[in-house]
């Protein structure tokens, strides 16, 4: 169980987790052939940027665009997100946590990359339930998670997990976002992450994953930025860290994040904090 008492992370105040996001990998329909030097130079720096500008640490997210909707990942796929997940670990040092996630829900290799590679925490887009995408339907197989995290002794990797999101919504109806909070923890996830783009239903929902489950950590899943993140995380109500993506690219979504946008977003955050 990851709390406020175990993981320093969540313990120095609200943690913000920027978000890496690379371009299409080796072994998918988009990559482009003599690309991976650049996507992994442009990973290193945007890591070296979040640290610079004060961040808590960042997801390495595939950006692949098209997705197999289970655990499948071609080879190629895993070896190169593996490369750079260290190369951002020893870019960056041990205090900066590094996340993986590989879209859409290959939870089994995100887990492996991140216990191999210097990883801290995975991100996962189905851990209970199911959610319908574009993709097709991800069904969550939670026990097949927690056996292959248990036979390569990665319970040291922590798992955030998405129970309201532009990645995950439940399907069928039947279950309120407590619900499915409640659901995660009790399958194995450390923390879990929402969002929504209405900031009064964002609050709502922290306040209902708080009173089903008081210890679990909130992280927003997205739609946070320099404008609304005092209010969503700094205030007695807010959540307990963020996945942090547009507002800190230099050139919109899928650019190399810049340190100033990083320094001022942290400044924010730990200022309202006081």
């Amino acid at each position: 169980m990851l709390d406020k008492d175990d993981a320093p992370w969540l313990g120095r105040g609200p943690v913000i987790l920027g978000m890496i996001h690379l371009q299409p990998l080796p072994g998918t329909p988009f990559h482009q052939e003599g690309s991976f030097p650049r996507i992994l130079r442009t990973a290193v720096d945007s890591a070296r940027a979040l640290h610079e500008g004060g961040a808590d640490g960042g997801l390495i997210q595939t950006v692949d665009r098209v997705y197999p909707p289970g655990e499948e990942c071609d080879p190629a796929r895993i070896a190169a997100l593996s490369l750079i997940t260290r190369a951002v670990a020893d870019a960056v040092g041990p205090d900066f946590q590094v996340g993986v996630q590989v879209m859409r829900n290959s939870v089994q290799a995100s887990l492996a990359i991140a216990k191999v590679a210097g990883g801290a925490f995975v991100r996962v887009g189905a851990i209970v339930g199911a959610t319908l995408t574009s993709h097709g339907m991800v069904e969550a197989d939670p026990l097949a998670v927690m056996e292959y995290r248990k036979k390569i002794d990665a319970r040291d990797v922590k798992i955030i997990a998405e129970i309201e999101s532009m990645h995950y919504t439940w399907f069928g109806g039947g279950k309120t976002v407590a619900d499915v909070a409640r659901a995660a923890r009790q399958v194995g996830a450390d923390a879990v992450s929402l969002c929504h783009p209405d900031e009064e239903r964002v609050l709502a929902m922290i306040a209902s994953v708080r009173a089903a489950v008081p210890d679990l950590p909130i992280i927003l899943a997205g739609h946070t930025h320099h404008g609304n993140a005092a209010r969503l995380l700094a205030s007695a109500e807010g959540a307990d860290g963020a996945f942090v993506g547009t507002c800190l690219e230099g050139e919109g979504w899928g650019s190399a994040i810049v340190a100033d946008k990083v320094k001022a977003y942290v400044d924010i955050v730990r200022g309202a904090a006081r």
